[in-house]
């Protein structure tokens, strides 16, 4: 039994809604997977249209909240505010034994449960970022291996899926909360350096295997040469549990290239449209 979290406002609730169209297919047990919704603005009308899809796509067990975030974001028009309520998820609230966390803009392609097994409690699952792999190396947390040497070199993760047991749910919070306030200087990338930066303090991160959250790059490989030498540092795996669309070449944005993976989730995106009429 675990819960999915996501964080959603009126702009993300169609990708929403194709996220967990996807989760319900990748999901032999939907019945004792439960969908929590955290949102800062959600109408009833349409938190009840969600309610009713997650109904119908056999999940048996929906709550939602509201909630201001409670941080300030990246100037980005493509980033929602309600990523960054992702910390106000709480053990209550989650009512299950493990939480996975993912960002509204992911297709659920293979079994999310595998990596819950081997969490300790205390630490949360993450992904190293492709963009951003290593502390000291790029934008993300700025000064900061320059502040505390022993953090360079170390792995730089992304906060868009994240698999954590509920009880570190309440410190998680609490210490985000404080290292925004007091370490402005380190922060680009908002709460997910934050998350990093409290990450590398208690060392309470469990890597995970890439395909847990891999990024669909071929978008980027259609709008310029720049994504061709990260490439070549990495290995992109080719059968994801998690795929995630980052950026701001949304694949539900008419502005998006086509490619095979894109093509796909416009196919879910078509259900999620049929059903959010319903």
């Amino acid at each position: 039994m675990f819960a999915v979290g996501l964080c959603i406002d009126t702009a993300y609730l169609l990708p929403s809604l194709v996220t967990l169209i996807s989760l319900a297919d990748a999901t032999p047990d939907r019945a004792s997977t439960a969908i929590r919704v955290l949102t800062p603005g959600l109408s009833r009308a349409d938190a009840a249209m969600m309610a009713a899809t997650v109904r119908f796509l056999g999940f048996r067990s929906f709550d939602l909240r509201w909630v201001r975030p409670g941080w300030r974001v990246v100037d980005d028009s493509y980033i929602s505010t309600a990523t960054y309520l992702r910390f106000h998820f709480d053990a209550g609230f989650v009512d299950r034994p493990h939480l996975v966390y993912l960002d509204s803009d992911v297709l659920v392609l293979g079994d999310l449960t595998s990596p819950l097994g081997p969490l300790a409690p205390g630490r949360i699952g993450l992904v190293r970022d492709l963009f951003n792999h290593t502390v000291g190396s790029g934008p993300a947390l700025p000064g900061v291996a320059d502040r505390w040497p022993a953090f360079r070199g170390r792995p730089y993760f992304n906060a868009g899926a994240m698999w954590c047991h509920p009880g570190v749910l309440g410190r998680l919070h609490t210490d985000v909360a404080r290292i925004m306030r007091d370490d402005g200087r380190h922060i680009h990338y908002n709460d997910q350096d934050a998350l990093n930066l409290w990450g590398l303090r208690h060392d309470s991160v469990q890597p995970l295997a890439p395909e847990f959250n891999t990024f669909e790059v071929d978008r980027f490989a259609e709008l310029g040469d720049w994504i061709h030498p990260v490439l070549a540092a990495t290995t992109v795996p080719s059968s994801p549990v998690v795929l995630h669309f980052v950026g701001a070449e949304k694949p539900w944005l008419a502005t998006c290239p086509s490619t095979p993976a894109v093509d796909f989730y416009r196919r879910y995106l078509r259900h999620a449209r049929r059903l959010a009429r319903c």
